[in-house]
């Protein structure tokens, strides 16, 4: 995971003039994951079920989220963003579909470039701003995934194919630099990932939130 903030860290600085007035954003929350269909073969068997997903968002590695945006005018902003959310296959699916292990919980991340509009200053004298967002990029899960009865495990991050996001929220500035937001957030992953000992498993996730963060601006 540290090569992906390096990539989104190193790629925002390239891309922020130094005269932008620049946003980093730091969020956790409470995150859940909706129901999916997954399809795919051992190398063997052929599978297709639909799984029941849980978020668990606090267990560790806890839900969390970084946002770099660049602000081109007073509403208008653009950037960069890595959010690192979860799911895990419930015990029910395991145990119905023969898997010992099922998860994306080292990161059912994604990395995607953003689009912002917000209307600052609207209420309480004007500190608080609402905005709305979205982005697309690329799903790079840690894929977790073993079947039972099975010898082969597959353990590892892949980029695994596109994400994308859309956000709404309001920020609430306490100063000049800092301030504090709330907002709900859903991300979309098309998962295609390889499996150990031969074989493939894919799924579309469809993840939601309501994130809570603290922002700097400069």
């Amino acid at each position: 995971m540290q090569r992906f903030l390096i990539v989104f860290l190193a790629t925002t600085a390239i891309s922020l003039p130094a005269s932008a007035e620049v946003t980093l954003s730091f969020y956790t929350g409470v995150q859940e994951v909706f129901d999916s269909h997954v399809r795919g073969d051992d190398g063997t068997n052929d599978f297709d079920f639909l799984a029941e997903w849980e978020g668990d968002s606090f267990a560790m590695p806890p839900h969390w989220g970084i946002r770099a945006t660049w602000w081109r005018n007073e509403n208008l902003g653009f950037g960069a963003e890595f959010e690192h959310t979860k799911a895990y296959a419930s015990d029910g699916t395991l145990d119905e579909f023969g898997f010992d292990t099922l998860e994306f919980t080292d990161g059912l991340n994604s990395l995607t470039a953003n689009v912002f509009y917000r209307w600052p200053g609207q209420w309480a004298d004007g500190k608080v701003t609402p905005y709305v967002g979205g982005g697309l990029g690329l799903a790079i899960p840690h894929v977790e995934v073993r079947r039972s009865g099975s010898d082969d495990e597959t353990f590892g991050y892949q980029v695994a194919g596109p994400s994308a996001m859309i956000a709404a929220g309001a920020s609430y500035a306490f100063n000049e630099s800092w301030a504090v937001f709330g907002e709900y957030k859903s991300t979309f992953s098309m998962l295609k990932t390889d499996l150990d000992g031969g074989g493939h498993l894919d799924s579309n996730i469809t993840t939601w939130g309501v994130n809570l963060g603290v922002s700097y601006n400069f």
